[in-house]
């Protein structure tokens, strides 16, 4: 059985924060660069959602953490200038035949001794059946693991992996909506659509709890991997 854990808490075990230079790719909303930020990082966050951006630009700056309009596949930094590459949830979200130039292009702007981290949602659980009539990410999820497993070509040291349940939280249906329509506007239309069947849905793969939001059970992996010194 699969520990429950938080994603925050498993990137803080495995990744010391604290002074290193860390890319966020694919950054979304932000959340992720002000936790690290928070942890004393210097975070830029790259995202190529209009949506997302202007979200991410909208909270108070946590510590000198930037957001740029970029993608993972053609970086726009200098060689061996990050300590920490990190893609969360965000790897299976470039297309399938650039994955593997995401990873190189991690590869080459990390220091040596550096670190790439990536936490990816794996296609099961509550979460993922719950998403899958909105969009169905098997063979993306599939294809971005199989990218990582090519970390030799990459010269890159597999660390560790890690699979844990990631519970995730919505207050209600409307914040689902709003998160995955957020980075994929095309969406909105599928909501309209299925309306009924997809609240259904929302009702029978989560867990209300006392503090009124639903939550839906998501397994995940980690993998950590680093660029000899």
């Amino acid at each position: 059985m699969m520990q429950t854990k938080k994603n925050a808490d498993v990137l803080k075990e495995n990744i010391q924060l604290k002074g290193k230079n860390v890319l966020d790719v694919g950054s979304g909303e932000g959340h992720l660069s002000r936790m690290m930020a928070k942890q004393g990082a210097h975070v830029i966050g790259i995202e190529c959602s209009p949506r997302q951006m202007k979200k991410a630009l909208s909270y108070d700056c946590v510590r000198d953490e930037k957001f740029i309009d970029a993608v993972g596949q053609d970086l726009p930094f200098e060689d061996a200038s990050m300590d920490v590459v990190v893609f969360f949830n965000s790897l299976h979200h470039i297309p399938v035949d650039e994955q593997f130039n995401a990873l190189k292009e991690a590869v080459r702007v990390l220091r040596p001794g550096g670190f790439v981290y990536v936490s990816e949602p794996m296609a099961e659980g509550p979460h993922f059946e719950l998403l899958k009539p909105i969009d169905d990410e098997t063979y993306v999820r599939a294809k971005a693991y199989e990218a990582l497993n090519r970390y030799e070509e990459l010269g890159l040291k597999w660390v560790k992996e890690e699979t844990y349940n990631h519970p995730v939280r919505r207050q209600n249906f409307e914040e689902l909506r709003d998160k995955l329509t957020g980075p994929n506007p095309e969406r909105d239309a599928i909501f309209e659509q299925q309306d009924a069947e997809l609240r259904a849905a929302f009702a029978h793969y989560g867990v209300q709890k006392e503090d009124g939001c639903t939550y839906f059970d998501q397994p995940t992996r980690m993998n950590l991997l680093q660029k000899p010194a």
